[in-house]
């Protein structure tokens, strides 16, 4: 047990050196932002613990060396001019606060052998955020102003969306973002006409082409994708997605015997037993002794097993309105079997074995119809069709 003990304390010493080496390279190799998160997480889970003593110093000087450089960045990209610059100097005064937040509650943190606490020169840096927020606020905004009146294509409407939502998240309310917002999110999406196409000889049941069209049974959560199943003449659509079905092919009803003859031997009463002259045989309490007595039995058992398969082929295409070209065709195919088992016998029953006894309780049952063999068929598709909007990209 103690030798369990030294190899348990052991381990977790050779774990902390690790961790603590880990930071010290951290820093060493410029990643300041991993060697603040290692020793912040380390001491918040127990900061008077001795082993943890190199966390302090390690914190004391990556939160330093961390903020003299993204100082210094910050002061090159003010000088630069450049208006792209102004989300990176925001976040960065956003970074610098976050982290003098995550060290606040962890004071004093004491470095037991120098016997002093850890410094940590804290800055305000809130009208340094407010500042550069204004001026991202009112480039972000301009900028996808511009975007959104002078878009080329739906791809110049997605980015003035993207830069109007990002723009709402940091300065809620801001002049006409929101309705600037709804216009590119309108403008950006890609309208998709749904056609469903029958080329074969049979007719597609209405409840199957019913859940086929009805989009909502998807799941999709597309944000810059609507379909429509009921297409519409004023709308200018950019894609047709056709739902085609090649063939449909039903199997005529079948039933298919097999015969089995069983035989087994079983008990069948008894019978006193008998010595070599015939006479009964009895224990040594005087009564007679008894033996079982068996005999053969037999059974015809025929198992008989409705069959009927329904097999639908056909593709999912995509099509360029405006160029009347084929993007991309993706094949379904899917066969339903419709399978049942039951059972006959002639004969004495005590032949079968357990499972025939059981399958013997089944009778025949009426076989589907075509229809519906197709609309089972048809659960597959819709599946298939699932998986193939989840991975198709129009742009």
């Amino acid at each position: 047990m103690r030798k369990l003990l030294l190899l348990s304390l052991f381990g977790s010493l050779l774990i902390a050196c690790g961790g603590v080496k880990k930071t010290q390279e951290a820093i060493n190799t410029g990643s300041y932002s991993v060697a603040l998160n290692k020793a912040i997480t380390n001491l918040a889970a127990n900061k008077t613990k001795k082993r943890n003593q190199a966390y302090v110093v390690l914190l004391e000087e990556a939160f330093e060396k961390n903020k003299q450089r993204e100082l210094n960045h910050i002061a090159f990209l003010q000088q630069e001019g450049n208006p792209a610059n102004y989300e990176t100097i925001y976040t960065t005064y956003v970074s610098l606060k976050q982290i003098q937040q995550r060290i606040q509650p962890l004071l004093p943190l004491p470095i037991l052998e120098e016997g002093r606490n850890a410094k940590f020169s804290f800055t305000n840096y809130d009208g340094d955020i407010l500042a550069a927020k204004d001026k991202l606020s009112k480039y972000l905004y301009d900028n996808a102003s511009n975007l959104l009146a002078d878009a080329q294509h739906k791809l110049d409407y997605r980015k003035a969306y993207d830069d109007f939502r990002y723009l709402d998240e940091i300065s809620p309310n801001y002049k006409d973002v929101r309705q600037k917002l709804l216009e590119s999110h309108e403008k950006g999406i890609d309208y998709v006409a749904v056609t469903l196409v029958n080329d074969t000889q049979q007719i597609i049941p209405a409840a199957l082409e019913e859940d086929l069209l009805n989009f909502n049974t998807y799941g999709l959560n597309d944000l810059w994708t609507t379909y429509h199943t009921t297409v519409e003449s004023k709308m200018n659509y950019d894609y047709e997605m056709q739902l085609a079905f090649r063939s449909i092919e039903v199997t005529p009803e079948q039933i298919r015997e097999k015969q089995l003859v069983k035989e087994k031997v079983i008990k069948d009463g008894y019978k006193y037993a008998l010595d070599t002259n015939g006479n009964v045989v009895r224990d040594s309490l005087g009564n007679k002794i008894k033996v079982d007595k068996f005999k053969t039995v037999h059974c015809d058992f025929y198992e008989f097993t409705q069959f009927k398969a329904a097999q639908v082929n056909g593709d999912v295409r995509f099509m360029d309105i405006k160029t009347k070209q084929e993007l991309r065709s993706y094949p379904l195919a899917t066969e339903f079997v419709f399978e049942h088992i039951y059972a006959d016998y002639d004969g004495d029953k005590r032949a079968l074995d357990d499972e025939l006894l059981v399958l013997s309780n089944q009778v025949a049952v009426p076989f589907p119809t075509n229809e519906q063999m197709v609309y089972d068929a048809g659960e597959d598709i819709k599946l298939s069709v699932k998986q193939i909007l989840k991975r198709h990209r129009f742009r």
